[in-house]
């Protein structure tokens, strides 16, 4: 699953006959820090999400399932609408210092 925002809708007049009654939604992939990633694309809409909210959306031949028995011809589908995002994100680990140069030394006596 994919994170992103609803930025706008797709009006069509004609569209695939399975398809009839799915509506469409432009979204904007996000990372999980809501920072744009990627270019914006259309997704099927099988929530009721709206402009602005938080979604999480699947693409590939997972996007069709939500419409089932129906299989409209779907790549991308918004499956979620996100109520709050929490993310921790672990430190990266310390770099090693060095190793110590072991140099040979002379010894005058």
């Amino acid at each position: 699953m994919l994170f992103g925002r609803v930025v706008g809708s797709v009006w069509s007049t004609v569209k695939h006959p399975a398809m009839t009654g799915c509506r469409m939604l432009v979204v904007q992939p996000l990372t999980p820090e809501l920072q744009n990633t990627g270019k914006r694309l259309i997704c099927t809409d099988s929530t009721g999400a709206g402009a602005g909210e938080l979604v999480y959306w699947v693409r590939g031949k997972e996007a069709s399932f939500p419409f089932h028995p129906a299989e409209p011809p779907v790549d991308a589908t918004i499956v979620g609408i996100v109520d709050e995002v929490h993310v921790q994100r672990t430190l990266p680990a310390p770099a090693k210092p060095p190793a110590p140069v072991h140099r040979k030394t002379s010894r005058k006596s």
